[in-house]
């Protein structure tokens, strides 16, 4: 059986692979024994993108995949493509099995079906199509081909192929990654676009075979790349897209082209027009405000406690274009979009000038103008005459306008003199601090009695109210309590105090927790052994960074924290009468600009004084801050692993 894979367009066609059998594709591509620890292998992956002038697009992808391990053949018992129905339509036009006994089975597309996706919090429609393969093999392999067309983010959906035309009508983008879980042997990416629509195209994070050819009215762009390999991942490092090879393309001309679009098509819509309840509503909140930023903050921590965070579709107005605030409102519920456009809302009808954004959470956006986005956030213009970013999603509870989690990230504002791309900066380490005071007792028989004093801010704040925030009251001291037991079981809380966890914008967050630990210290005749309880890692669950593996000595990639943070230790501990100090762990000065850590104990009027302050100065790192960054946490950490001993 003999196939031809090629790309056809105007008569010519353009051979992605040699003329061959698939059977014999499949013979020769390789096994396990080749590819180890890979379950499939991807022998080839052909996709063919049509633009047509208004931006509506035909997609053919073309794939063929090999079982190299039986959890491979179980993963692909099932062929799935996912779609939004309201702006793609996708279709299973051929699907093939090759035996590895040489038997070929085609597989009736009349039996796929069509099922609503999987879906958490956010409910707009998904489907996926599924076709059963059956029972597979080891080198059996999997030939399909389907057939898209549309684009991915739902908007104002029409009749016929009108509601598949991008919401940026005539324009186009794409994001490809030529990266997978599994080996590539092939990939093909071509796209025809109209000669007066030519292509901005950048491939990222390495190399790939290019050609572009001028067809009639069309340009066609083809890239390639072959042997494609897995990326081993590390620990904590930045999304895969930021380091793996990707490319992107686009018609529109910049980012402040797409800026005046995402600022009109809302402006049209109407998205931001206030009624009545809502105008009462916003004097209601605003009443007895004492300035400009008070007022923000008001308005924005009404948007981020009173919407919930639950999306279900709701016809015109998904993907780009926002809901109307009124729908929002009477609704009380949407996704981040709708909590956006809540606050634009309120904030117009406060006076203030207010615009949506668009960013990306998780991962880097590229300079290529290809819409790189997952979430939706405000910018409002203040008295400097500036525009600060606002994120009603991410700050509930929080206290902060904007989630500094957030620090590092792109963004593009949707106003109205457009705007470039940018980047969200640094949040001082000192603005998410966590402070733990200890002051405590040991006696003879090694049991430690005192109080620990916990104090946040910022990020570290809203990490140790979640104690709090989650759970039912009746389980508060419960959660405490568990911070102490998870490092020593036998400890006894006697009381806690806390600042109201409830009202965090009146109050940062602070904890007194009374204890008394039996068998605190190792007691063996006159000699004790312990590790004071503030250097022990309590609390550990809310400094970020002792979550790290630091075995590792080199990285080859960015990493990421949750947030920057500082972290300052101080307890001093009444000793019983001590003869002689047998080990003490020497006090650490570990400078950098990533991170630091400086730490160590003194001896004072018969208490042990300890203290310690680590700084870590970002949310992403490069490669080349690891080695201060994993200074800082080992600085930290020896604390931890080595004891004080003490002779009575």
């Amino acid at each position: 059986m003999k196939t031809l894979i090629l790309f056809l367009f105007t008569g010519l066609f353009s051979t992605v692979l040699a003329q061959t059998s698939i059977p014999d594709l499949v013979k020769k591509s390789g096994d396990a024994s080749v590819y180890a620890g890979s379950d499939q292998l991807i022998i080839f992956d052909s996709t063919i993108v049509d633009m047509q002038e208004t931006g509506l697009t035909y997609v053919l992808n073309h794939t063929l995949t090999k079982v190299l391990t039986s959890h491979g053949a179980l993963e692909l018992n099932v062929v799935k493509y996912g779609y939004d129905p309201l702006s793609a339509f996708v279709e299973i036009r051929k699907a093939v099995i090759y035996k590895s006994d040489g038997r070929v089975i085609e597989l009736d597309v009349q039996k796929v079906m069509d099922y609503p996706a999987p879906a958490r919090a956010i409910y707009w429609g998904a489907r996926e199509k599924m076709l059963e393969t059956g029972r597979l093999e080891v080198g059996d392999a999997v030939e399909v081909i389907m057939f898209r067309k549309g684009f991915t983010y739902a908007l104002l959906s029409s009749d016929d192929d009108e509601k598949y035309i991008p919401p940026m009508k005539g324009q186009f983008y794409d994001i490809v990654e030529f990266f997978n879980a599994n080996p590539v042997k092939n990939k093909v990416y071509q796209i025809k676009v109209p000669a007066d629509k030519p292509l901005q195209y950048e491939f990222y994070n390495g190399e790939a075979q290019s050609s572009c050819w001028l067809i009639k009215e069309k340009i066609v762009y083809t890239f390639s790349k072959k042997d494609i390999l897995p990326i081993k991942s590390e620990p904590r490092m930045v999304a895969m897209s930021d380091i793996a090879p990707k490319l992107l393309v686009s018609t529109t001309a910049n980012w402040n082209t797409k800026s005046t679009w995402f600022f009109k098509v809302n402006e049209d819509f109407g998205s931001f027009t206030a009624n009545k309840e809502i105008n009462d509503k916003v004097d209601e909140i605003l009443k007895g405000a004492l300035n400009e930023m008070d007022s923000v903050s008001r308005l924005t921590h009404w948007c981020a406690d009173e919407i919930r965070y639950s999306g279900i579709s709701m016809g015109c107005g998904e993907g780009f274009t926002l809901h109307k605030g009124a729908m929002t409102f009477t609704d009380r519920c949407g996704v981040c979009k709708d909590k956006t456009g809540m606050l634009i809302t309120m904030l117009r009808a406060a006076g203030f000038k207010s615009y949506p954004a668009m960013t990306m959470a998780g991962s880097r956006i590229d300079y290529i103008p290809a819409d790189q986005f997952n979430h939706c956030v405000t910018v409002v213009k203040l008295n400097d005459g500036k525009y600060h970013l606002l994120d009603p999603t991410w700050v509930p509870y929080l206290r902060e306008l904007w989630s500094s989690a957030e620090q590092q990230q792109q963004y593009l504002m949707g106003v109205p003199e457009g705007a470039d791309l940018a980047t969200t900066p640094l949040s001082d380490p000192e603005n998410h601090y966590i402070k733990i005071d200890g002051v405590s007792q040991l006696q003879e028989n090694g049991t430690l009695a005192g109080r620990i004093t916990i104090t946040a801010e910022g990020q570290s704040d809203a990490a140790i109210r979640g104690l709090f925030k989650y759970s039912n009251k009746t389980t508060w001291f419960q959660n405490i309590e568990r911070e102490l037991l998870r490092v020593w079981p036998q400890a006894k809380v006697t009381q806690v105090k806390y600042t109201d966890p409830v009202d965090y914008l009146k109050y940062n967050i602070w904890l007194a927790i009374d204890y008394s630990i039996p068998e605190f210290a190792l007691v063996s005749g006159k000699t004790l052994m312990f590790t004071p309880l503030s250097a022990a890692e309590v609390f550990k669950t809310f400094q970020g960074q002792l979550s790290f593996e630091t075995g590792l000595k080199e990285r080859r990639y960015a990493f990421r924290d949750r947030c920057s943070r500082q972290v300052e230790i101080n307890e001093s501990i009444k000793l019983p009468e001590v003869k002689k100090v047998i080990r003490m762990a020497e006090s650490i000065n570990k400078e950098g600009t990533a991170a630091s850590y400086r730490g160590g104990y003194s001896m004072t009027n018969g208490s042990l004084l300890f203290s310690g302050k680590a700084i870590f100065s970002k949310r992403v790192y490069e490669v080349q801050d690891w080695p201060e960054f994993k200074a800082a946490v080992d600085a930290q950490n020896r604390f931890t692993e080595q004891p004080v001993v003490i002779e009575l």
